[in-house]
């Protein structure tokens, strides 16, 4: 397991809380869990997304795994009006021992933080039932494009994906899912694609996900500046540049994450 990049600060756990709500319109128009009755949540984090998950399919029961307790307590918290719905187990995705067995996975903004991801996904089919059903949404942060180009925010957005691969994670993960699920052995594997693009022609939702992205690119700057990859310097030059993005009468704002759903 790599370390995660973001931390497990309350204000990094609220930001997941938050993020959930952003993106929900962006995720979920595609997943369908609705003949499904026990779902496996790999790498749930503080629950945002089981939340979600939670309401739109009512007879869903979701086994929460993730292996940081400190982000499992919080889940338990903030999942307190479920109860009965939903459970938690702390293990290492890549080193699952559970007991239960499920007809659904679901795994979102997980495997990008994961070295070897292909091994959690070799790793859950022991907890799976035939013809389980699989969704999974994953990052792929080459396709971010924006102008204008401004060197603050280049210089960090590099760095912020090199950082994530030294500590063993991949920021295009979403990117490779297909060929991972293949060679792990599931079928009917279809991808897609979601995010936005955007402009002064929505100025109001630029400016929306610009200061979520702002957000999401500060969430690791900590661990950075602690590594000596950035400065306090480069952080505020890259809130500066995305804020100028935000009011320039030719701003594009473009990024495409990618989804999986497959068939054991």
């Amino acid at each position: 397991m790599s370390t995660y990049l973001h931390g497990f600060i309350p204000e990094e756990q609220q930001r997941l809380i938050d993020q959930a709500g952003i993106l929900g319109s962006l995720i979920y128009p595609r997943i369908d869990f609705s003949d499904c009755k026990n779902l496996l949540e790999i790498g749930s984090g503080v629950g945002a997304q089981t939340e979600v998950l939670l309401k739109l399919f009512p007879d869903l029961h979701i086994t929460c795994v993730d292996y940081s307790e400190s982000q499992l307590e919080m889940a338990r918290k903030n999942l307190e009006q479920f109860s009965g719905r939903v459970s938690f187990i702390c293990q290492d995705a890549k080193q699952l021992e559970l007991t239960g067995k499920y007809d659904s996975v679901f795994i979102c903004w997980a495997l990008e933080h994961i070295s070897e991801p292909i091994e959690v996904l070799k790793g859950m089919k022991n907890s799976l039932l035939p013809g389980s059903k699989i969704w999974i949404t994953e990052v792929f942060n080459s396709s971010f494009y924006f102008f204008p180009k401004l060197p603050g925010l280049e210089r960090y957005y590099e760095a912020y994906n090199k950082f994530q691969i030294s500590l063993g994670g991949d920021p295009d993960v979403g990117a490779k899912l297909g060929n991972m699920l293949k060679v792990a052995g599931y079928t009917e594997i279809e991808l897609s694609h979601g995010g936005f693009h955007l402009d002064q022609t929505n100025p109001g939702e630029l400016i929306k996900i610009i200061t979520y992205w702002k957000g999401l690119m500060k969430s690791g700057s900590n661990s950075m500046i602690q590594a000596g990859v950035i400065s306090k310097k480069e952080v505020i030059s890259m809130e500066n540049d995305l804020d100028q993005i935000a009011k320039d009468e030719n701003a594009v704002f473009f990024y495409q994450f990618v989804q999986a759903k497959a068939i054991l």
